[in-house]
């Protein structure tokens, strides 16, 4: 008998998410609920959001920034000067068509427009009004910049990567804003939910402090339940994991060696005596600094291919360390398919990273590619009438 094929659904599909939005958090969150089908559309001042101006390590495509192209699949865009009357009448009327409003500005910021979550609850009581900050709406706090190297230094994060012999390392990508971005797409789906079930829109908050913390539970928890952890002397891999867990140095590379014991190790360097004092389990954790001192001149004489052969053999689990260019290369990596290529009328050819999750029944294929600036004000303004965008200003009035 054959199986018929699923039928392929955009579950967010008649879901429209009014999109106020800037840097990486806010705009990565509603591009994992674009790919879903959802309507968003990414209110901008006359002059441009500021992803439009900056890309990291200077990458832009025809004059197309990348930082603004990689979170921004799936949406529409329309220019408002929110300084204007116009544009802000223009803005609560797109408001008024919206199921979800999705905001990262400083707190505040939102209130002096009018458009906070009191006065837009009061009005649209069915509204879920989702909101990102770096420290919360309240408190003493909240006006500090949220940048993603500063949770990192303020959550542990940064102090716990590496090792205590040196500074603390920050991770090398921004994943507390990616981390948070995902929590708050999470919690825009819960909300939509439950507004299903009762009639009624809420606040959605997320916070950095909290999103970073998050990213830690397992050695945070650790921590607070008097577990041992602690950053280690030498560079093993973590706070709170036993020796040998790390990444070592090979004669061209490195190798990341993880959860194995010492006595597998040994056996699979051919009993090497240099670990036979290592080998009872009780030590693994107390002795991890003195272990990777014993180790790590053993496999820094092979080559990364050989030792990942030899240790794998001998039922060592590890792998080569991969920079982006091997990344990509590595079977493991393509066997996923995780990268797309899209074609844009102004950057060209630009290869992104898929939807990161797979359904059976969902079609989360690009509809729209990121929007040129305001390439959709006419459009969307006419879906409520014949209400138009305030004069033009070159400056932001978002802040």
């Amino acid at each position: 008998m054959t199986v018929p094929e699923p039928e392929v659904t955009r579950p967010l599909e008649g879901v429209r998410i009014v999109s106020f939005t800037q840097f990486l958090l806010g705009p990565a969150a509603v591009q994992y609920l674009a790919d879903l089908g959802a309507d968003v559309v990414k209110v901008e001042p006359p002059a441009g959001a500021w992803e439009r101006s900056w890309a990291g390590g200077e990458s832009f495509l025809n004059g197309v920034s990348v930082f603004f192209m990689l979170a921004h699949r799936n949406a529409r865009s329309v220019t408002l000067d929110l300084k204007s009357r116009e544009g802000l009448e223009a803005a609560r009327k797109l408001i008024e068509t919206a199921d979800v409003l999705v905001e990262n500005f400083r707190p505040g910021v939102m209130d002096s427009l009018g458009l906070g979550y009191d006065a837009v609850h009061e009005q649209h009581p069915r509204l879920i009004y989702a909101s990102a900050s770096g420290y919360g709406s309240t408190g003493p706090f909240r006006k500090l910049p949220g940048q993603d190297l500063l949770l990192q230094a303020i959550t542990g994060l940064a102090a716990n990567t590496g090792s205590a012999q040196e500074a603390p390392v920050p991770v090398g990508a921004a994943v507390i804003d990616q981390h948070g971005a995902a929590l708050l797409a999470m919690g825009v789906l819960a909300a939509l939910l439950h507004r299903e079930r009762t009639g009624k829109g809420q606040h959605v908050e997320l916070n950095m402090i909290q999103a970073g913390l998050d990213l830690q539970t397992e050695p945070l928890t650790y921590h607070l339940n008097g577990g041992q952890v602690s950053v280690p002397q030498e560079r093993l891999g973590s706070p709170f994991h036993p020796a040998p867990y790390g990444i070592y140095k090979t004669r061209d590379g490195n190798v990341a060696i993880s959860l194995s014991p010492v006595a597998t190790v040994r056996q699979a360097l051919d009993g090497a005596p240099e670990l036979e004092p290592f080998e009872d389990p009780s030590l693994a954790l107390n002795a991890r600094d003195e272990i990777r001192r014993a180790l790590a001149p053993l496999l820094a004489s092979y080559t990364t291919s050989e030792i990942v052969e030899k240790l794998r053999k001998g039922g060592v689990w590890c792998n080569a360390v991969n920079d982006f260019t091997a990344a990509l290369k590595d079977p493991v990596v393509t066997e996923v398919d995780p990268i797309m290529q899209i074609e844009h009328p102004d950057a060209g050819t630009i290869r992104l990273l898929r939807h990161p999750v797979n359904y059976s029944s969902i079609d989360t294929s690009v509809r729209r590619t990121p929007p040129r600036l305001g390439e959709h004000t006419e459009e969307i303004l006419s879906e409520f009438g014949n209400a138009r965008p305030g004069p033009e200003n070159t400056e932001t009035p978002l802040g």
